[in-house]
């Protein structure tokens, strides 16, 4: 006779059988049940401090590690604390799934516990949201969430599923478990029409100006967009979504040109990619006479904002290999002597870049610039590391001087506060691999509490600080828009401190001199695999791009001055 597995066992198979090794959690009475029989099936829990940091760490381990990432939280504020980790994961459009339970059917509506409908809540930035309230349908619905969070039907990004307590308890009908059931089916492939990759292909031989920019889309597929870029000899702009996955010594690489090229352009290709406010919503006030060719395997990123010239709608990876190869077979008729010479100049900046880092003065209170900590640390980064930005000032600086095969960053979303989860995640869903977050003092807050879960769990991560003492960007325009600074000052903390006191090795540094000798310790420790953080107490006086370009004080058509300029300009018919 075949024994019956609850509701809450069947959900723990199906995860160990789709290949989940870790499930992110803050425990609670409404999903124990669940909980227990994860730990039974020997699935890694990682207990976290708070609710968002358990959705930053699915986040962060669908990111470095592929497939999709597992969050466990309680009822009523469990959810609502995660509901920042979800926005963020939606915005970013990367697959989580999130689990919760609910207080038992007999007590719905009633007054109990934690009784609210999380469905409601999470609707709106989930791919899915659904309660689960008979036993019958837990692998379907399990399967469906998934799915959806995977990017089956269309973006992936998160999904939300949640059981009753009685439900977790329910037994499952035996005929409905299967290993087959229990893995899920997996997602089918579509490849674009040879047509339109025919098409294509035209476009890109008969244009003199090729820039490419890649998005969330072209993660699963760095080989073919390192092939695709060396068969049509377009130039290549990567952003935060898709930092590291072609290394930065190939020949398209122009991330210094970045202004220059999205107004030069005569043929735009974006690979899974929005046309948000990054990448001036496509505007041709920026973008100027450029044709768009849009690649991506779901029609969300092919719509928005500006339409295609030419859209392909597909696997990424197969339309990639698929232009490639007709590239390769027939050759490039146009010249590409604007790739060589933007190269060229993006070689020449990224000196000039490198030699500036290493000169940055300190301030007049003998504060250490920024941009020296960033160069002592660009030293010492191998080539393989997961490097998380995460701040205000010390994000924009941290995402040009530095560089790693793996890069994450707050997203469109501009989510702070991130930096020690992605950490600890990344850590684990990549052993071996050094794992560096830069952040700032204020963003550092938001989550600091979760060094403590790195020290528990072993999570080998550096923690860079830069403490500034202040939210320096929001002083910065209150100065100039207000004169006067309004509460956005903060202390100059002693973060190093505090992470001792979890178990943490930590280093407080005060002066240019004190960065190296800090940092090779740090390094050593966490070669041995331990938890380490640098609190380097820095100058508020020193302005990041992002400070002086406008971001701060939000224009009103683009997220840039000089983009707004223009696109009033173009708005009232100048060129």
């Amino acid at each position: 006779m075949t024994v019956s597995l609850n509701s809450a066992a069947v959900i723990a198979k199906s995860l160990k059988a789709r290949g989940v090794e870790r499930v992110f959690a803050l425990c609670g009475g409404h999903i124990m049940p669940i909980w227990m029989a994860i730990a039974d099936e020997g699935i890694e829990i990682v207990d976290v401090r708070d609710e968002r940091s358990a959705v930053y760490m699915a986040h962060a381990t669908a990111a470095v590690g592929g497939g999709f990432g597992v969050a466990l939280v309680t009822a009523g504020p469990g959810v609502t604390n995660a509901v920042t980790g979800i926005a963020n994961a939606h915005m970013s459009r990367v697959p989580v799934l999130i689990i919760s339970g609910v207080p038992p059917r007999p007590q719905e509506n009633r007054g109990a516990l934690q009784d609210m409908s999380h469905v409601e809540v999470v609707r709106s930035i989930t791919r899915y949201a659904r309660t689960v309230r008979h036993s019958h349908a837990v692998l379907r619905e399990l399967d469906s969430a998934i799915a959806a969070a995977s990017g089956h039907f269309g973006e992936a990004g998160p999904a939300f599923i949640d059981f009753p307590v009685d439900v977790q308890r329910e037994p499952v009908p035996a005929s409905l478990v299967s290993a087959a059931q229990l893995a899920g089916a997996p997602r089918p492939v579509a490849v674009p029409p040879a047509q339109t990759l025919d098409a294509a292909a035209d476009m890109i031989a008969n244009a003199q100006r090729v820039l490419v920019i890649s998005g969330r889309g072209a993660n699963a597929a760095p080989r073919a967009l390192a092939r695709f870029l060396d068969a049509s000899r377009a130039a290549y702009l990567d952003t935060g979504e898709t930092k590291g996955i072609v290394p930065d010594a190939h020949a398209s690489h122009i991330a210094a040109m970045r202004g220059a090229a999205m107004k030069q352009a005569d043929l735009v290709i974006t690979i899974g990619r929005k046309l948000d406010f990054q990448l001036a919503y496509g505007s041709p006030a920026v973008f100027r006479d450029a044709r768009f060719l849009r690649i991506s395997d779901s029609s969300a990123e092919l719509y928005d904002n500006r339409l295609a010239d030419l859209a392909v709608l597909g696997d990424v990876e197969a339309a990639l290999n698929g232009l490639a190869e007709r590239l390769e077979r027939s050759g490039i008729a146009a010249s590409r002597e604007w790739l060589e010479k933007m190269r060229e100049e993006h070689l020449s900046r990224s000196a000039r870049l490198t030699a500036s880092l290493e000169a940055a003065p300190e301030d007049g209170q003998g504060r250490i610039h920024p941009n020296r900590l960033l160069a002592e640390l660009r030293k010492r980064l191998k080539e393989d590391a997961v490097f998380i930005a995460d701040g205000g000032d010390i994000l924009s600086l941290a995402r040009v001087a530095l560089n790693g095969s793996t890069y994450l960053d707050p997203g469109p979303l501009g989510c702070i506060g991130l930096a020690t989860p992605f950490a600890v995640a990344a850590a684990k869903a990549a052993p071996g691999r050094q794992v560096v977050a830069v952040t700032g003092d204020g963003a550092f807050g938001f989550t600091a509490m979760e060094i403590d879960t790195a020290v528990r769990h072993k999570a080998p991560v550096m923690i860079v600080i830069s403490n500034n003492g202040s939210w320096a960007i929001e002083v910065r325009d209150q100065q100039q828009s207000f004169g006067k600074v309004v509460g956005t000052e903060l202390q100059f903390a002693d973060y190093a401190g505090m992470a001792r006191a979890f178990g943490m090795k930590a280093w407080r540094v005060t002066r240019h001199e004190d960065i190296g000798p800090a940092l090779d310790a740090a390094f050593a420790a966490l070669a041995d695999g331990e938890p380490v953080l640098i609190d380097a107490v820095t100058s508020p006086e020193v302005a990041s791009s992002d400070s002086k370009s406008g971001l701060a004080w939000v224009p009103d058509h683009q997220a840039l001055e000089a983009w707004d300029k223009a696109e009033r300009e173009w708005l009232d018919g100048g060129s």
